[in-house]
Parts: C-alpha cells; structure tokens; sequence
C-alpha cells in the first residue's frame, strides 16, 4: 500500500460548543449520534446554534483521514462533490494546501454542512445537510483516477446512496486496490444492518474500522465478541473503545492496544484520524501492533484540539512519536 483515496461526504463542519446537553434534547438530536437534516431544517439548526462558541472547517469523515494522511507524508487524493459556490472553493483550497489531490466534483447544490454539536466532555453530535455531496454518484467514479492509488478508504456515511458504494467497492477490488471501510455511527449501522452486511459479505472490505457503538450495532455484542464477528467478514477488523484503547484481529491474531493518556476537549474527528494513523502504518510496512500503537497516538492527540484538523505542534509530536516506534 503506497498511495491512498479517499471516497466520502465532501463537508463544511461548523464546530459548535455547547455549555450541556439542553440543546440535543429541544431538538431531539441523540448523543453522539449522526442525524441527517433537510436544508430548512439545517439553516434553523445553524441560526440557533450561532450564540454558542464556534469554529468553521473542511471536514467529512473519509476527507479527514486523507488529511491526516497527507500531514503524515503519505501520498493521497480524495474524490467527493462540492457545491459551485465559496464554501466548495475552500474546501477544495484546504485538500490542496494539504498537499491531498483534490478529485472533487462540482455541482449547482450547496456545499453540505455538518452542525457538530460539542458538549462539555467532548462527546459531538451531528445534524448534516448533505447539499451538494448526495449527488455523488457511481457516473463520478472515474476509473483513470481510482487506477492511480492502490488502497481506497471509504466512509460508512455513503450508505445514504447504496448503488454508489456497491459500484465503488466493486471497481476498487476489480482494479486490485485495497479496501477499509469506517463504519461511521451506530444509528447509520442499526439504519443499514443489513445492506452493510451484505457488502462485507462480498469480500470487497478488506480493513473495517468500528468504534464500540458501531460494532454493538453491527453485532449486538460486545466489543471483543464483535472483533471475532465482524474479522469472519474481511482480513482485519478494528473496534475502537474510546479511552480504554482497542482491539486489532488480523491473520488470525487479536491484539490489545492501549489508548495514550490525553485530555480530551473534542472527539470530533478521533476515529478519522484513528484510521490514518493505522493507514500510515501500513504504508511503511508496520506490524499490527504499531499501527495500532499510531494510530491510537494520533486519535490521542487529536481530541486534546479543536476539530479534526490539528495544529502542525500535535503533527510535530506525531512525527517524534513514530520515531520510537
């Protein structure tokens, strides 16, 4: 594995820091949870939201880890659609000031919007507009592109159009490129169960990424019988469990990785940026563990920052840590 595409929601996040959970609840928006949101629906959600402390971004699950790629010096690209409009622009200037080649299509819908609702723990929520990113299709997937990389990493948040992530699977394994596959959120899995199920039943999935709550609603067990459930679908399987660390299942073996101690003020974007560091990893030929000991690094000291995009400092202390390793 050498280089890396991404294949996702191509999203403006708007970091918002709410002092408790009262304005979930007036919404009836659940915790940690991913909520899509028509576009009257999210300009009333943005207009409220604007009294509260809050920080604008280029975000996108799949657009994350390919840009905590690129700020590890592993070459990569990224395919999503934006709007026509300023906010795609910047999105697009941000994949490029990165150092990502942007394969970003263009559409007369809106860029989509992504509310991530922070609360005092760090736990975030989110009610998205996809706009623009819903028009995504498989006619986008250009085969000239996909034949440039060797692995693609593809969000679970693209289930909302099930013949574009079939088609998309299928072209990857079909071109011999390597798959992962981040599962996203628990109420997108529970949504899904069965049409996730059947694509890894396909064997297109070769890595998935799950945190505990998404491998509880994939299995309906807990976290080390969902390694063992979720490793019978594809050669690796990874389930996240938050500050406790998580589990690895590759080849046959489990492995145990500690979480690093950090001082979380954020989780956006921990699991994103989980999957880079596992990603990074393989690039350079590390075994298991290590990736697993990055990319747990890297999620460490990404919730100790506002947002998923990290200061260059934190990158500065990943850089040093992979020294060690």
């Amino acid at each position: 594995m050498n280089k890396i595409i991404g294949l996702g929601n191509a999203l403006v996040d708007l970091l918002t820091y709410l002092p408790d959970d009262t304005f979930l609840h007036q919404h009836k928006l659940p915790a940690g949870s991913m909520t899509l949101v028509d576009a009257p629906t999210a300009q009333k959600l943005t207009n409220e939201a604007q009294r509260f402390k809050q920080k604008v971004m280029s975000g996108g699950s799949a657009a994350n880890t390919i840009y905590g790629l690129a700020m590890l010096n592993v070459p990569c690209g990224y395919m999503g659609k934006v709007g026509d409009d300023e906010l795609g622009r910047i999105y697009k200037k941000d994949l490029e000031n990165a150092g990502i080649k942007a394969h970003t299509i263009h559409s007369s819908t809106p860029t989509g919007r992504a509310l991530a609702l922070i609360t005092p723990d760090g736990e975030r929520t989110f009610a998205v507009y996809l706009g623009a990113a819903l028009e995504l299709t498989s006619v986008d997937l250009q085969k000239e592109i996909v034949n440039d990389y060797d692995h693609m990493h593809i969000e679970g948040y693209l289930v909302q159009n099930h013949d574009l992530m079939r088609d998309a699977l299928s072209m990857a394994k079909s071109m011999r490129l390597t798959v992962s596959l981040d599962l996203a959120s628990y109420n997108v899995v529970a949504e899904n169960l069965s049409f996730l199920r059947e694509i890894m039943q396909q064997g297109w999935v070769d890595i998935v990424f799950a945190n505990e709550e998404e491998a509880k609603a994939f299995t309906g067990r807990n976290p080390e019988e969902s390694l063992e459930e979720l490793s019978a679908f594809c050669p690796t399987a990874v389930v996240k469990i938050g500050s406790k660390g998580s589990f690895i299942k590759t080849n046959g073996k489990v492995y145990r990785i500690d979480a690093i101690r950090a001082q979380p003020i954020d989780t956006t974007g921990a699991g994103d940026m989980y999957a880079a560091g596992y990603l990074c990893g393989l690039t350079r030929g590390y075994e298991p563990e290590k990736c697993g000991r990055l990319a747990s690094f890297v999620a460490g000291r990404c919730v100790e920052s506002e947002g998923a995009r990290m200061p260059l400092n934190l990158w500065a202390e990943i850089q040093k840590f992979m020294q060690t390793l």
